[in-house]
């Protein structure tokens, strides 16, 4: 037992690790540049659960929020007010989705099973982000935002890069996950040995028993999470 929190402890600070590296490693393309901050976020809840991988998400953000420049413009609690923190917030629930909807059904899920799940945690990182971004720009900032340019910079410009990510998270997971899943049930996995030995040094029970926003909107919008 605990071995299993030690090891589960490991796993959610190196995604807090690599969720806070993905906001500074951008793929630059055309228009708007992504970074794979998205992907570890999706990974967290494909791989550690969604109770981890959402807690995983949190924990960055908690240290962002208390100073840590691991957001993709600094850190510190002002950052509530940054138009991209909705992104943030997103992160969180749509890795709880992601996980949650992947690990549903019995076995280890398809690869359809879990392009349907990344792409329902990114629509909730976008539905997040945007209502939220809207918000702040409209009431806070005080620089009125309309409906097209925030589908336009806030979705249509910006998501191409992330359903790429989908794709790439789904097949990174279904290469991890069964080694994750045969690494977490380790001894109580059926045909493995509980180690209780018999006469003869022999085993008793070999059984075991069983941010992404264009600059075109203005300084008030930041380009990324």
């Amino acid at each position: 037992m605990q071995r299993e929190k030690t090891r589960d402890l490991v796993l959610c600070a190196m995604f807090v690790v690599l969720i806070g590296a993905g906001a500074f490693l951008k793929v630059p393309v055309p228009v708007v540049p992504f970074t794979l901050q998205y992907l570890f976020t999706m990974l967290a809840g494909l791989l550690l659960g969604p109770k981890r991988g959402a807690l995983a998400v949190v924990v960055y953000v908690v240290l962002g929020l208390a100073g840590l420049p691991i957001f993709a413009q600094g850190g510190g609690i002002g950052y509530v007010f940054q138009p991209s923190f909705g992104y943030l917030i997103g992160f969180a629930l749509g890795a709880w989705v992601t996980g949650t909807l992947a690990r549903r059904g019995k076995g280890l899920p398809g690869m359809g099973r879990l392009l349907g799940a990344n792409f329902a945690g990114l629509a909730v990182v976008y539905l997040c982000g945007m209502a939220y971004c809207w918000v702040v720009t409209n009431y806070y900032l005080d620089t009125p935002l309309g409906l097209w340019p925030l589908l336009l910079y806030c979705l249509i410009l910006a998501v191409p890069g992330d359903l790429f990510l989908c794709v790439v998270g789904a097949m990174v997971g279904r290469r991890l996950l069964p080694l994750v899943e045969k690494e977490r049930r380790g001894k109580n996995e059926p045909g493995t040995s509980t180690g209780r030995q018999g006469p003869g040094g022999r085993e008793a029970d070999p059984a075991g028993g069983g941010e992404p926003v264009s600059a075109a909107l203005g300084e008030s919008v930041p380009k990324s999470r």
